[in-house]
């Protein structure tokens, strides 16, 4: 496996399976969503003919489909090392995950605990936590914090002494970001884990610890995950940033804390066939408690089947093995295809870290080697609206991204204003020569010169062994600001922001 997993994507027969490389599109905003296959929009197509509801007839149309349903729900378990499909929940995306964990535990709280969070985290993962703190708990006169870890504004890494600091014996749970969407830092979730272990909070069932949630939007997409391995307690991503079309997103709980948990949604198939009496209801067994009304039948399959093609385009793009078969999902073929996507990311990241890193008047956001970063990068150039940033980029046919990425904390805690920078972000499927071509298109945004016409090959850098860079001041002298501001905080010569240079951020509670 480990031969397998080394060898290097090939990205030229990859892209044959998407439209968008036809159309002379370079898409660099992966980290929002990626680009689905053809054989996904066929796939909802091939499935019209045999279209029925599950679990509620009994046409041989609604057996085959309800069993194509059930069968996705082990092939997503199978490609997150889980138990089985009794520890899955399917939700619109990650962010209605993390809200059916919020709801679960709503009435688990006791006066005086807290939520431990971070600074670093996506708005999904923030705010549930601070509309139970402060707009929900107190209307039934329980008093809960919400907690802030800080990450260090220089290297976007995590501060797990501030995080320990945080969690003590009234800590019921730690929510952490598995990569950040805005800084790239992949969180150190082994240390994050002793920590909430070691917390000595008495659970209801009887575990002395603080629980973790994990938000694996951007880890689960380029990363080999293991949800056992990770210790996680919960874990949340959407299918819309792995390949498949919008409108499925996956929950991971341990089925000890599924299985006694109060639902989120009610109603429908979430209920115990005919167990419904005027004083008494009985749910469903999992998953299928979890699982209120019709669901996105549809959804599901595709989403499942978008796994099984990530592994076909990772490991034998011209032949199929796992897509649109009944083939068991082995953990060994995971193992190996994430490692390679990891491994062609890690690259295309390290070639536009070095890239940008080039440029005059720019700040680049988060750990400066690729290694410790996911797949993208967000920077701010001197004097340029971000937004703006994004437009012209556009015109040079590259599409990026700008705003705060919904981590509005993280945008606030390095004193941005506004709380906006542009981003960039890759998957399996770009090539080093998009790269070269986005990073040319920056530069010439910078220098203020007219950006390159949509086509035209951008510089070609060599390949760097580190994956580290360096900044630049503007060539006038002045430090490197993302954008003017009346309080931005002053940045070193390689326009990361200094320590000690404002006010530390503050633990936040309610």
């Amino acid at each position: 496996m480990s031969s397998v997993a080394s060898a290097p994507l090939d990205v030229d027969a990859i892209r044959e399976h998407f439209a968008f490389p036809r159309l002379g599109r370079i898409v660099t905003n992966n980290a929002a969503s990626t680009q689905p296959p053809s054989e996904l929009v066929a796939l909802y197509q091939s499935l019209a003919p045999g279209y029925e509801n599950v679990h509620r007839g009994q046409s041989t149309a609604s057996q085959a489909m309800t069993a194509r349903f059930e069968e996705s729900y082990d092939t997503i378990a199978r490609f997150i090392g889980a138990p089985g499909p009794a520890s899955i929940a399917l939700y619109r995306n990650a962010t209605e995950g993390i809200n059916a964990v919020m709801y679960s535990l709503l009435t688990e709280f006791r006066d005086g605990d807290n939520v431990v969070t971070t600074l670093m985290e996506h708005n999904s993962n923030y705010v549930p936590w601070h509309a139970l703190c402060r707009e929900i708990l107190p209307r039934f006169g329980r008093r809960v914090q919400c907690r802030l870890a800080r990450f260090d504004p220089v290297s976007g890494e995590l501060d797990l002494g501030h995080l320990a600091s945080l969690i003590d014996a009234r800590t019921k749970l730690v929510c952490c970001t598995g990569a950040s969407n805005f800084l790239g830092t992949r969180n150190r979730l082994a240390a994050v884990r002793a920590l909430a272990d070691a917390s000595g909070y008495n659970q209801p069932n009887g575990e002395r610890r603080s629980w973790l949630l994990i938000d694996g939007a951007q880890l689960v997409p380029g990363s080999f995950t293991d949800v056992r391995a990770l210790g996680a307690d919960y874990l949340s991503f959407s299918f819309h940033k792995l390949l498949a079309p919008f409108g499925v997103g996956v929950l991971y709980a341990r089925e000890q804390l599924l299985d006694p948990a109060l639902p989120f949604l009610y109603g429908g198939d979430m209920i115990a066939e005919g167990r419904v009496f005027p004083n008494h209801v009985e749910y469903n067994a999992l998953p299928w408690k979890y699982s209120a009304g019709t669901p996105n039948i549809l959804g599901a399959v595709v989403s499942a089947q978008a796994l099984r093609i990530l592994l076909d385009l990772a490991l034998t793009p011209n032949r199929p093995a796992y897509f649109g078969t009944a083939r068991p999902v082995e953990r060994d073929a995971v193992q190996a295809a994430m490692t390679r996507v990891a491994a062609w990311n890690q690259m295309l990241t390290s070639r536009a870290l070095d890239g940008l890193g080039a440029i005059d008047g720019i700040t680049i956001y988060g750990p400066r080697d690729a290694a410790r970063r996911t797949s993208l990068v967000a920077f701010n150039l001197a004097g340029r609206d971000p937004v703006s940033v994004a437009q012209a980029l556009n015109e040079a046919g590259i599409e990026s991204r700008a705003g705060c990425h919904c981590a509005t904390l993280a945008h606030h805690a390095l004193g941005l204003t506004p709380p906006a920078s542009c981003r960039l972000s890759f998957y399996l499927y770009n090539t080093p020569g998009e790269v070269d071509q986005a990073v040319a298109a920056v530069a010439a945004i910078a220098a203020g010169r007219g950006v390159p016409a949509r086509g035209t090959p951008g510089p070609r850098f060599r390949s760097w062994p580190s994956g580290r860079h360096r900044t630049r001041p503007p060539s006038s002298g002045q430090p490197s600001t993302s954008q003017p501001s009346t309080s931005q905080p002053s940045t070193s010569q390689h326009g990361a922001i200094q320590p000690g240079a404002h006010d530390p951020v503050p633990a936040v509670s309610a």
